[in-house]
């Protein structure tokens, strides 16, 4: 286990350092995420152990949407020496891109589940309503965009807090832009958005199921975006382009009701990035 190591391309929640618990990710293509404190942990156990063997799930969206999941294993940790901690054991979702470029959106309008407790419940909306997530029903909380030549756009955390709806749209185009610059050209917008295995054939294929799944409501859930920044090209091929769930400790059971808080974020995405695609590519 000594190639243990925090990823590079991590752009939301804790890195591991020597003060705090964080995932890792190994040379063999495997991530761990440790176990968050109180019944988080327990509960996003619970949801991948449960998902993974559930007959309902279509094994389709389980296999192309979902984190592959290993069980858990106990790793000694930088924050906690001598004190090995729990780790769900899941696929690295982007293993085998050299050079990714990364978005994470957390998905929804209400960002925790019914059972929270009151304090809880106004923790996560006055974030919500700081954020985009009340107006648009998603929000980008973190964003890495390699450019040619391996520059690296990476906005900071409060800056993608204070984003509004123009400045969800600018991240969108960056994105998936070819230049550096402040100029977002969405050059890669057709490869990596569009066309036949791009984000938004799959977030279509994930809507579809979305209007049909009753089993789960996935409150504070993100989609991860990613591709490969040095396999793309502008004329549409390559790239390894990824879109990918994440992020289960606040799934609640669905009771035989339609999943309307992610699938109306859901769709609130796509539309913001088929508007993307749809736009004239800027002159050279």
């Amino acid at each position: 286990m000594s190639d243990l190591r925090p990823p590079e391309h991590q752009v939301a929640g804790h890195r591991a350092s020597a003060n705090k618990l964080g995932p890792l990710v190994d040379d063999s293509g495997l991530f761990y995420k440790p176990l968050q404190a109180g019944d988080r942990g327990e509960q996003e156990r619970a949801f991948y152990e449960a998902f993974s063997a559930h007959a309902a799930v279509p094994p389709r969206i389980r296999d192309a949407f979902f984190p592959r999941f290993h069980g858990t294993r106990l790793l000694p940790t930088e924050a906690r020496p001598g004190e090995p901690h729990p780790h769900l054991v899941l696929d690295d979702l982007l293993a085998g891109l050299q050079a990714p470029s990364v978005a994470d959106i957390k998905i929804g309008a209400i960002t925790w589940p019914p059972s929270s407790p009151e304090p809880y419940v106004a923790k996560c909306l006055a974030k919500d309503r700081g954020t985009t997530s009340v107006l648009l029903g998603f929000r980008v909380s973190g964003v890495r965009v390699v450019a040619p030549g391996g520059a690296v756009w990476r906005p900071e955390r409060p800056e993608l807090k204070a984003l509004d709806t123009a400045g969800v749209r600018r991240v969108l185009r960056r994105y998936v832009s070819s230049v550096s610059g402040e100029v977002a050209d969405c050059a890669l917008a057709a490869a990596v958005y569009g066309g036949e295995g791009g984000v938004l054939s799959q977030l279509r294929e994930l809507k579809a199921w979305f209007e049909e799944q009753t089993l789960f409501h996935f409150y504070s859930a993100s989609i991860l975006l990613g591709y490969d920044a040095n396999a793309v090209s502008a004329t549409g091929a390559g790239g390894g382009v990824r879109v990918k769930l994440v992020d289960f400790a606040h799934v609640a059971e669905g009771d035989g009701v339609i999943d309307h808080n992610f699938l109306g974020g859901l769709c609130s995405l796509i539309k913001f990035i088929s508007d993307i695609v749809s736009e004239p590519p800027l002159a050279p």
